[in-house]
């Protein structure tokens, strides 16, 4: 199998905790891709007609995008470690979707603030953005401590791959004030060897 990756990508570094997690790192190829939603990387184009990372070339099927879908598949795949059966489920991929919203709003302010031109930024939908992020991490702190606390699985991962790229991007806007359960968890769990890992740079 060959994963289309970013460095950067807060997506992709799902994918690639999943893989450390799930000792599945020797069975997929990487192939670093880079692109932007104006100018989308030409090798993906036949892949993935959305042309976003991460994408899951498989030998026997379509490719796979959306880090939602090549994470399912890929714990599938290495036995169902990390999306538990019954009820349990629901909030893991619940919690999962929270943490993506939280990589969508923050990808949005990071898209407005280094692509859109200086004359036609702007600041309202920005921090509209960041409300968003607010409310999701509050709601973090004060709902799924218990959950995030518990068990590894994919809703953890994603939970703590968006703080990550909180931090890489809009540090200064200071995600953890009011949050302080939240933040003892993430530091926590920035330590496991498959985060450091995949620790994005730049």
């Amino acid at each position: 199998m060959k994963l289309y990756h970013s460095l950067t990508s807060p997506y992709v570094r799902k994918v690639m905790v999943l893989l450390h997690e799930t000792d599945q790192l020797e069975d997929v190829e990487l192939e670093t891709v880079a692109g932007t939603p104006i100018s989308p990387a030409e090798s993906l184009v036949s892949k993935a007609p959305l042309t976003k990372v991460p994408a899951l070339e498989r030998p026997d099927g379509p490719t796979l995008f959306d880090s939602r879908v090549i994470c399912a598949f890929l714990d599938a795949r290495a036995g169902g470690k990390l999306y538990p059966e019954g009820a349990g489920r629901w909030d893991v991929l619940t919690l999962e979707a929270l943490a993506d919203g939280i990589l969508d709003a923050a990808l949005l302010m990071t898209y407005e603030d280094r692509l859109r031109p200086d004359d036609k930024k702007w600041d309202a939908w920005i921090e509209s953005q960041w409300v968003k992020i607010e409310r999701a991490c509050a709601v973090l702190n004060q709902r799924w401590m218990a959950h995030l606390s518990g068990p590894l699985d994919m809703g953890q991962v994603a939970v703590g791959c968006a703080l990550g790229y909180l931090d890489l991007r809009h540090d200064a806007r200071g995600w953890r004030k009011g949050n302080d359960a939240l933040a003892k968890w993430f530091a926590e769990f920035g330590e496991r060897p498959s985060m450091v890992a995949t620790r994005p740079q730049g």
